[in-house]
């Protein structure tokens, strides 16, 4: 059977477990943002990530902006460290096109449903090599804790670029 649509939160957890991931997960209500985030009692709030999908200006280069969830993050400053054309952030349907995502439950899981490799991850430097780094399994209504390296080397063996940067 050839699986048609994005991975479900479900199917996301198998994708961990059949790489051999560890992953810890909490279900809780749809958050579609850091603020209702940050009114659960999540038990690693100092690993909750935020994650921005932006494009340049001719709709041909995607990139997902994991950023540690205190932070805010400078698009100018962005595009003059990685020498893009003027970025702006990606429509829902664009959203749904490359991550299989809704508005609110964008994730770095969901390039795992960017079967072209189109999306470039930029991961905030601040989750550190080995510390935790928390996003959601292709649906908002759970956040799944992982190591930073699990995440970059299962999106790396992907085939997407994941790159390390400071926001």
């Amino acid at each position: 059977m050839v699986k048609i649509g994005p991975l479900t939160k479900l199917e996301t957890y198998h994708y961990l477990e059949k790489y051999q991931i560890p992953y810890e997960v909490v279900t809780h209500p749809a958050v579609f943002n850091m603020t209702d985030a940050q009114r659960l009692a999540l038990p690693h709030p100092e690993a909750e990530a935020k994650n921005l999908l932006i494009k340049d200006t001719t709709k041909t280069h995607y990139y997902l902006l994991v950023i540690h969830g205190d932070k805010h993050v400078d698009l100018k400053q962005f595009r003059q460290a990685q020498h893009t054309r003027r970025l702006t952030f990606a429509s829902p349907e664009e959203l749904m096109t490359y991550l299989g995502a809704i508005p609110g439950a964008v994730t770095p899981l969901g390039v795992l449903n960017d079967t072209a490799h189109r999306v470039v991850v930029y991961l905030d430097r601040a989750f550190g090599p080995t510390g935790l780094v928390g996003v959601h399994p292709n649906e908002n209504t759970a956040t799944v804790w992982l190591q930073t390296q699990d995440l970059i080397a299962l999106l790396r063996h992907h085939g997407n670029e994941v790159q390390v940067t400071t926001f």
